[in-house]
């Protein structure tokens, strides 16, 4: 069996919509278990996970209106949330096209994302990525493709100048 990164969530962790409602500390024992992550869905422990790695990149508990983390920490958590769901389902999937290109789409997302947090505020990209345990390797410079017609035009230009 492959190790999923929903497996870290707690089976008897309240559902995101009843996490905060204060009648739960009254409800019968059945109700709450019908209410947790051991019953709940793939979609719902995604919701409770992309929160978890919001909460990650959050500098304090009442920002959520930063410029950093309004315009690409929140953003680079979702995606990395949803990647990493991606990649456990392609491999349990593997000739499943569509899902590959989503996943190929988010990876390139987020490393845009990335780059340009890089370049902005790179003290903040450092804690984002490692935050989010992400490895980032920023693009090859682009190098042009040696030919030999290349080649002599070059020469003559050394000639000519």
């Amino acid at each position: 069996d492959i190790p999923s990164h929903l497996d870290d969530l707690p089976p008897t962790m309240l559902k995101k919509d009843y996490a905060n409602l204060p009648i739960m500390n009254s409800v019968d024992d059945v109700v709450k278990r019908l209410l947790s992550l051991e019953m709940a869905s793939q979609k719902e422990k995604m919701k409770v996970k992309t929160q978890q790695l919001v909460e990650k990149v959050r500098r304090s508990p009442n920002d959520n209106g930063s410029f950093e983390l309004l315009s690409l920490s929140f953003p680079v958590a979702i995606l990395t949330a949803r990647i990493r769901t991606l990649e456990e389902h392609l491999q349990k999937h593997p000739k499943d096209k569509k899902n590959r290109r989503l996943l190929l789409m988010g990876l390139d997302r987020r490393r845009k994302m990335l780059g340009y947090l890089r370049r902005v505020n790179y003290c903040t990209f450092e804690k984002t990525c490692k935050e989010l345990d992400i490895q980032y390797s920023p693009p090859q410079p682009y190098s042009r493709r040696v030919t030999k017609r290349w080649l002599v035009k070059k020469a003559l230009c050394i000639k000519v100048w």
